[in-house]
């Protein structure tokens, strides 16, 4: 097992390895009950992390989460109406219609 990152909560880590794991990466939260200790140890070590299983996917791994942490920005225009939409809808908030696939 190989440490892929420290995640600020058990909420955000569970996400990242799930993520992972729907990629294909073996990946688990360690730290998980940490938290309820974290005024008697160094605040970084209460942190929850996500581990994978095998350490030769790291670099895919550090790839995927990378992804997941920087989303890539949708600029498109509504193919039905002409509204520019911005962010991460994937449907016009005009008149609804979904963005149209490559």
């Amino acid at each position: 097992m190989k440490r892929l990152a420290q995640a600020p909560n058990v909420t955000i880590a569970t996400l990242w390895a799930d993520w992972l794991a729907r990629a294909g990466v073996e990946a688990s939260v360690q730290r998980y009950f940490a938290g309820g200790i974290a005024g008697e140890i160094p605040p970084d070590q209460s942190l929850p992390e996500v581990w994978i299983e095998h350490p030769e996917q790291w670099a895919h791994a550090r790839e995927l989460l990378d992804a997941l942490q920087h989303p890539h920005e949708l600029h498109w225009t509504c193919p039905a109406c002409g509204e520019r939409i911005d962010g991460p809808f994937e449907q016009c908030w005009q008149c609804g219609a979904n963005m149209p696939r490559p």
